[in-house]
């Protein structure tokens, strides 16, 4: 997956949460495993008014209230206030590379989602973290919530925009 299309697009890596302290710090709600991998990056993208503006990142921790960020220009709990709940994203071409079989979730979003027996279940929609583990939620004539577990991942092709499941277009979603 090494088109430049597909590395210039943005993966949300989480959201601005709440506001912290009194010098304009902002708790953050990160997507990426572990939590505090947010913070490698020095500079975040925004999603304010419709697009995605750049801001640095001044300082950044881990701690029992999770991760919090300092960003340039903001000063005050006031300011910092008007930031909950933007998106933080980079660039797909800013993220580490995967080793060999691993993928990351934006990479799998939009793919085909077909059975072993190459029966379509619809495109695989997005991931949703429940505390039972992940689940691929797969949109087609129905909606199927199907493990993202290894025994149920059978093959992905990302060149033909596929990924196989171990799954029946006719099971049960419970």
């Amino acid at each position: 997956m090494g088109d430049a299309q597909a590395d210039d697009r943005w993966v949300v890596l989480g959201k601005i949460g709440s506001t912290f302290g009194v010098q304009g710090w902002v708790r953050i709600t990160s997507y990426t495993d572990p939590p505090e991998n947010i913070l490698d990056y020095d500079r975040w993208h925004l999603h304010r008014a419709g697009q995605w503006e750049a801001v640095e990142v001044e300082g950044g921790r881990m701690t029992a209230k999770g991760v919090l960020a300092k960003l340039v220009g903001i000063e005050t709990p006031e300011e910092a206030r008007l930031q909950v709940g933007i998106e933080i994203a980079v660039l797909r071409s800013e993220l580490p590379p995967t080793a060999p079989g691993e993928f990351y979730w934006s990479d799998l979003e939009g793919l085909e989602a077909v059975t072993p027996s190459g029966e379509s279940l619809g495109r695989l929609d997005h991931f949703r973290s429940t505390p039972g583990g992940d689940i691929a939620v797969v949109k087609g004539a129905r909606e199927h919530w199907i493990p993202f577990v290894k025994d149920r991942i059978v093959k992905v092709d990302l060149d033909a925009g596929r990924i196989v499941f171990d799954w029946g277009v006719d099971w049960l979603d419970d």
